[in-house]
This record gives structure tokens, sequence and C-alpha cells, in this order.
């Protein structure tokens, strides 16, 4: 798995229609929020004042990921984006996961566990494949593009596998986040997610 180099292009205009992946740790790994359009561009959200991109590195911020900034950045996409889905790795985050929940309604927030393998084999095919295929397409982002590079695949029984880091320093946690987002976008669209937005009015004749 591999993502071309190209320029970092800017994310979608506020309004798009999206759906988000969420990758978290504690204070070890990167956490990170990917996102993707209905029309299949992949991208790294930037949000706050200096529109930082959605990935933190526990180095940068003593070593504990900034939970409030997380926080902070889940709710200015929720606000600009029409956000359709957000699937979620619960691993450290779950009582987090549940606020963005109430927040933001149970039927656009969910818990997403990426332990399962026979489920995340799929999602990674899938992923894989749809890139091959150029039914995604990405922004560029560079620190995903090195999380995509670090990625090893490990064997699991069932003729199977997963994507771990060669090294603990060789983190791939944008990568992780990508694939949920692109999980979630595909699911959506199963289901007919659509930019038309439905009519609610009431006709009275």
């Amino acid at each position: 798995m591999q993502l071309t180099q190209k320029a970092w292009l800017p994310n979608p205009p506020d309004g798009t229609a999206i759906c988000l992946g969420f990758d978290g740790s504690e204070n070890n790994d990167f956490t990170a929020i990917q996102a993707e359009t209905i029309d299949g561009f992949t991208f790294t959200p930037r949000y706050g004042p200096d529109k930082n991109p959605t990935i933190w590195n526990p180095a940068e911020w003593g070593d504990q990921i900034p939970r409030s900034e997380v926080h902070a950045a889940v709710d200015e996409l929720f606000t600009r984006y029409k956000v359709e889905r957000f699937y979620c790795d619960p691993q450290d985050w779950r009582s987090e996961i549940g606020d963005w929940a109430l927040a933001h309604g149970d039927d656009h927030v969910f818990e997403w566990a990426t332990n399962r393998i026979s489920r995340m084999y799929d999602e990674i095919k899938r992923f894989e494949i749809d890139l091959k295929e150029r039914r995604i397409s990405h922004d560029g982002c560079p620190i995903t593009t090195l999380h995509v590079a670090n990625a090893r695949k490990a064997a699991r029984p069932g003729q199977k596998y997963i994507l771990i880091k060669p090294a603990d320093h060789q983190k791939i946690d944008a990568v992780m986040a990508r694939i949920l987002a692109h999980t979630a976008a595909s699911d959506a669209r199963s289901e007919g997610w659509s930019t038309e937005e439905s009519d609610n009015r009431m006709w009275c004749f």
C-alpha cells in the first residue's frame, strides 16, 4: 500500500458532506482524525486558528495526547462540515466517544474497534483495492503519506493480515484513521448517502 507523493491540497470547503475516522492513543502512538467526501476524496482536516492538521504527536505535547485539542477539533469538524458518519476506535477513548455521540447524535458517531482481525482485514483490503482502482483520491498530507509508507502487513490465521508498525517510532495511526474514514464513507454510500438535502416541509392543500 502506498500513496503517491503530491502537493498537500487544501481541505474541501465548509459545508461539504464528509465521513470521519478516528484512531486514538494515550501517550505513545499518534492520535488522528481523517476524512472522506462523498465522491471519495480522502484528506487530513485542519482545525483551530492556526489550521493545524488533526494528527497529534504526543512528543509535541509533553508526551501526552492533548484531549482538549481533540475535543475542539471534533466540535469544529461537526460545525464546519456535514458529517454523515464518524467511526472511532474506542481504545483509550471510550468515554470521549460517548460524549461525541451525545453532542452530535448516536446516529452519526459509532464505535468501530480495529482489533477485530477479520473485519479489519476486510476493510484494509477494500481500502487497498479502492486506492489502486482510483475510486478514492487523497490530499497529499505528508504525515499520512509517511504513515502509509511505514505500515507493514502481519499475517494472521485464515490467510488474513493486519497492519503493524515495523518499529515503535514508525507510526501508522493516520492510515488507520483514514481506513476508518473510508469504511464509514463506504457504509454510508451503501445506505444511500447523498448530497441532496431532504425536504421536510409540510405542504397543505
